[in-house]
């Protein structure tokens, strides 16, 4: 992952081709995550278990 600021990062498959990606950070024990194209819409906010959960889910693909 790379990172967009000091907290948000970003897929490293994001590029100018391939925007569809979302950015998250970590805030203490919750994980938020936004649309990189319309962060303005707010963010979805989860626990780091529930997070790590969706990664291990996710990885399984």
């Amino acid at each position: 992952m790379r990172s967009i600021d000091k907290n948000w990062r970003t897929s490293s498959y994001t590029t100018a081709e391939n925007v569809n990606c979302v950015e998250c950070r970590a805030d203490g024990g919750v994980v938020q995550v936004r649309d990189t194209q319309h962060r303005e819409l707010g963010r979805l906010s989860v626990s780091a278990r529930e997070w790590r959960a969706f990664l291990a889910e996710v990885d399984r693909f």
